[in-house]
């Protein structure tokens, strides 16, 4: 079992940043992928960012390439989400899992409760 808790979400304005952060606890976190998913209201899940078990390798949805940067510190069973240049198609609850997989969110076996990101213009 992986138990997984978020935080860092809130209110930030349109260009602004927020960070989130994602601490692990229980089996071993630097075993699994990590990833980032949201989930706005009436829509379903998509994936944000991943970052394989050395954080060498990084993989990012297209709306927010450039803008968002994953990391993870396995010393501190930490993954973190940078989010800078927010715009109004950000705000969501987003989630950190842990599983095997890239983008599918069926190949995260973990999930976090999630945490909310509002955006003002």
């Amino acid at each position: 079992q992986v138990q997984l808790v978020e935080s860092g979400g809130g209110l930030a304005q349109a260009g602004g940043s927020l960070r989130l952060s994602c601490v692990a606890s229980g089996r071993s976190f630097s075993g699994y992928v990590m990833g980032w998913f949201r989930q706005a209201p009436g829509k379903e899940r998509e994936f944000v960012a991943t970052v394989n078990w050395s954080g060498g390798r990084t993989y990012y949805a297209d709306s927010v390439k450039g803008r968002f940067t994953i990391s993870r510190d396995n010393g501190k069973n930490t993954v973190f989400l940078q989010m800078n240049g927010l715009k109004p198609g950000d705000p969501a609850v987003y989630y950190c899992a842990a599983g095997v997989g890239r983008a599918n969110p069926a190949a995260y076996r973990y999930w976090g409760q999630g945490t909310q990101v509002t955006v003002s213009s």
